[in-house]
């Protein structure tokens, strides 16, 4: 199994150390052994504090044993310019940038310039190339995925700064219509749209995922900085002038100049400084200075030792958007493999609802002519009147499967149509008839006759489902070590200064009580604000200090709840990615019997029919000859109908089966060459090569209109 994630813990692991140091450590045991002798111990706690609580135990980083899937590039596919993990405004630049809003271009509903090229003649001459092209320019699912990747951006951004990610679908968009069941689909992987009968708490195929994120709440590494002015005006009554000086009203203007700075730090630090500064003027005479300038300043350093102690445990949730992000990628891929399938799948039907009317209005003319020329055989006397209207029974039946091959048809035009434009209301666009101009070859493809073990080790490392189960169960690590570092106590170390400082100029209002006069201007030394920032940073009135922190939960019960939830969670999700090896091989095998089987059916229908046609021309020489009759060369006429439906549909699902295949292998789009980049930005350059094709033979093109109505 991959272990991409299980070296990045080792790296993240081999930081944290180098920060902490060894002090750390033997503070962090000392007051966990303590702890333990006192209170006592849950199950397997000792041994998660022994072990610093920062590494998942051996069983939970054991995944099970199978082929490694091939990750997608990670943070390579963007559907914009823009690269949403990163701020908007530069550090160095202008300052007001960072509080501008986003603005995200609206979408495009207009269809690209390829599907224009295409109409001529009011028709749409379609090739299967073009079909999928087109798919990736203008289809609707496609271009909603494509935005998940920059909303996957957007929590790697917001995960720097300490938050959790608010997530991101991952499922396959499914909201093409296909007109048929017949669709092969993949499904979507974990955190997709569908969600289990459980509601909220469920995820895809059953899943639980209700514990992601948990663990200590980590420091918010974005400095902030609050600033506070604040002007008071306030005049009070005096009920007694003793203690006013004989002022039957006290006048106070206050001025408040605050500021505080705080800044969080990925070893679980904390800094918070603050200056606090004022300007009070008043006339009471019990005050030596008018106007009083004081300043305060705080600084206060807090180190988490215990829980949330670390750069792993701070920065988890950065760890986790990024493999979210990757998921992202890989859904997208999906997604591509999912439309480009079902777009396929819903030319074959075209091809097949194509082909159907030509045999139908084949049956129309056969059937007609031999109506025909039974009512000249009856005008001369020579056909009995009941082979006539056997005759004309046959044609009304084979215009009414006319009418209903060239309805169906029509619909599913209109279904690969919604399938490869965005807007339907141009009126020329939506009353263009759209003509199949490929036809699947039925010669062996090499995955036909490839053991089939090898194509499951195939699918094994280029499925994208398994990809996302594997980053999954990484993201779920994340979260039994965040879940397990919550289990410990809270112990901070915490570090302080404080210091302040006064000033102003005498109060002309100050009195001294002894004498009863005024004092004497210059009594009180003057000091301006440049004089009390130097003493509020000269220790000249200092007030420092350290200390320790320590929160013991009793019971713990919520932390236990949690940490086991998370561990149930993963144990599930390890079932669910064997289920899914499991599921895949017996696609594959499935895939692989039924695409060989397709190909067996389409040769022995098309032997089928040739031998009907032939039947069909020599009945109809002998009715020439007398030596046969209507109803043998009509019944003759039902059989070819027949052989040419049932090869019609043999051909249609040795296409689709062989374009499952693919699907199956995830290898359409190295088959194809679609470039993924392309599929990405919308922008195709790179036209699709769609192996195994011929082009439809020359012929007249049915007509969508039924009989009754031309």
């Amino acid at each position: 199994m991959h272990l991409y994630g299980k070296r990045v813990f080792e790296q993240q692991e081999k930081a944290a150390r180098k920060v902490r140091g060894q002090a750390g450590k033997r503070l962090c045991a000392i007051a966990a052994v303590t702890l333990i002798l006192t209170l006592g111990a849950p199950s397997g706690f000792a041994q998660q504090v022994g072990a610093g609580a920062t590494a998942p135990d051996k069983a939970a980083s054991e995944l099970p044993a199978a082929p490694a899937p091939v990750l997608t590039e990670p943070l390579n596919l963007r559907s914009s310019a823009r690269d949403f993990s990163k701020p908007a405004g530069r550090l160095l630049g202008n300052p007001l940038y960072i509080f501008r809003p986003t603005t995200i271009p609206k979408a495009s509903f207009a269809n690209s310039v390829r599907l224009g090229d295409l109409v001529k003649d009011g028709k749409i001459y379609l090739s299967l190339s073009d079909a999928l092209a087109l798919a990736l320019e203008n289809n609707y699912d496609i271009a909603i995925a494509r935005y998940n990747l920059d909303i996957a951006d957007t929590d790697i951004l917001r995960s720097r700064a300490g938050q959790v990610p608010l997530g991101v679908s991952t499922g396959v968009v499914s909201n093409t219509l296909t007109g048929s069941s017949s669709t092969v689909t993949a499904g979507g992987g974990p955190g997709g749209t569908s969600v289990g009968s459980g509601g909220g708490a469920s995820g895809n195929a059953g899943l639980v995922q209700t514990t992601q994120g948990a663990g200590p709440t980590p420091e918010v590494l974005d400095p902030s900085v609050t600033g506070t002015v604040q002007l008071e005006r306030a005049s009070a009554p005096q009920a007694n002038t003793l203690f006013s000086g004989g002022l039957s009203s006290l006048t106070t203007n206050t001025d408040q100049y605050n500021f505080t700075y705080n800044q969080g730090f990925v070893t679980g630090t904390s800094l918070t400084a603050s200056l606090n500064n004022s300007r009070i003027t008043t006339n009471n005479p019990f005050s030596d200075y008018s106007p009083q300038l004081s300043s305060t300043f705080t600084a206060k350093v807090t180190q988490h030792l215990l829980q949330g102690a670390g750069i792993w445990v701070n920065k988890r949730f950065m760890y986790q958007a990024i493999d979210n992000r990757r998921i992202t990628d890989s859904s997208f891929r999906q997604q591509i493999l999912y439309t480009v399938n079902q777009v396929e799948n819903i030319y074959w039907g075209l091809v097949q609802a194509y082909e159907d009317v030509q045999s139908k209005e084949r049956a129309v003319e056969q059937s007609s002519k031999v109506a025909s020329d039974n009512r000249k055989q009856l005008e001369i006397g020579t056909m009995a009147p009941l082979d006539v209207l056997n005759a004309d029974q046959s044609v009304a039946l084979d215009r009414q499967s006319l009418i209903s091959s060239q309805l169906a048809l029509n619909y599913q035009q209109q279904i690969i149509k919604q399938a490869i434009a965005r807007n339907l209301n141009d009126p020329a666009l939506s009353a263009a008839a759209v003509i199949p101009t490929d036809r699947v070859s039925i010669e062996e493809i090499p995955e036909e006759k490839q053991p089939v073990e090898d194509l499951v080790q195939l699918a094994f490392r280029q499925r994208p489902e398994l990809e996302q189960a594997v980053l999954q169960l990484k993201v779920n690590e994340i979260t039994l070590r965040g879940a397990r570092n919550a289990l410990l106590p809270t112990l901070d170390a915490f570090g302080f200064y404080n210091s302040s400082a006064l000033g102003g100029s005498q109060s002309p209002d100050a009195l001294n009580f002894e004498t009863g006069k005024l004092y004497p201007p210059g009594t009180f030394p003057s000091a301006g604000y440049g004089t009390v920032v130097q003493n509020l940073f000269n220790n000249s009135a200092p007030d420092k200090g350290a200390g320790f922190s320590l929160t013991i939960p009793i019971r713990n019960r919520p932390a236990q709840a949690q940490q086991a939830r998370s561990q149930l969670e993963y144990r599930q999700a390890e079932l669910r990615l064997e289920q899914m090896y499991t599921q895949i091989r017996m696609q594959v095998v499935n895939q692989q019997f039924a695409l060989t089987n397709d190909r067996a059916q389409v040769v022995a229908d098309l032997a089928a029919r040739d031998y009907n046609r032939q039947s069909l021309d020599a009945e109809q020489k002998k009715l020439k000859l007398g030596a046969s009759t209507t109803a043998l060369v009509l019944q003759q006429q039902r059989s070819l109908a027949s052989a040419e439906n049932s090869l019609i549909a043999a051909q249609a699902n040795y296409a689709k089966d062989r374009a499952g295949l693919y699907q199956m292998l995830a290898s359409t789009l190295q088959h194809y060459g679609i470039n993924l980049g392309e599929a990405t930005t919308g922008d195709v350059r790179t036209t699709p090569v769609v192996p195994g094709l011929e082009p439809a033979k020359p012929g007249k093109e049915p007509s969508t209109t039924p009989p009754a109505s031309r």
